[in-house]
């Protein structure tokens, strides 16, 4: 049985973390995926935005990314 790796809370690059939620899509289609959850989430959304994520941003911060995971557990 192969070790998972443990999630490690850093800064995150949108479309890899976008991958680790979706690795059987493609980045771009991962990245996608992860905009819609986002959107369609309104709590998560208006956490996002109270430690300054703004649409569009290609770097997550550490905090950004524990907000995500808060809401969408660990990819």
């Amino acid at each position: 049985m192969l070790e998972m790796e443990k999630f490690s809370t850093k800064a995150y690059g949108w479309q890899e973390l976008a991958v680790l939620y979706a690795p059987e899509l493609t980045p771009e289609s991962a990245s996608k995926r992860l905009g819609y959850w986002i959107r369609y989430h309104p709590n998560l959304s208006q956490a996002l935005q109270e430690v300054g994520w703004k649409k569009g941003q290609r770097v997550l911060t550490p905090l950004q990314v524990e907000v995500i995971i808060k809401y969408l557990g660990e990819p």
